[in-house]
């Protein structure tokens, strides 16, 4: 059966955004209001598994070995 993943990999809110914070000063200049911005990355990916279980687990470890950096970064996962 194929499943969808469907990861969303952002930065640790500890961690300074520059991304985020360049953004965030683009929207102020142009009027929009914002509190804050934050820039991740949204990965899909088809994956086949006997089960949603399975799927999960085959996502996990793409986003522990080479998805996301864990120590900059935390991730998301929801299968479909």
């Amino acid at each position: 059966m194929t499943f969808t993943a469907h990861i969303n990999v952002m930065p640790l809110k500890e961690l300074l955004d520059p991304q985020g914070k360049t953004v965030l000063g683009g929207l102020k200049n142009l009027g929009i209001p914002v509190q804050d911005v934050r820039i991740g990355k949204h990965i899909t990916l088809q994956i086949d598994a006997a089960s949603k279980e399975d799927a999960a687990r085959i996502a996990e470890s793409a986003c522990q070995k080479l998805l996301a950096n864990q120590v900059m970064e935390y991730f998301e996962i929801t299968i479909q």
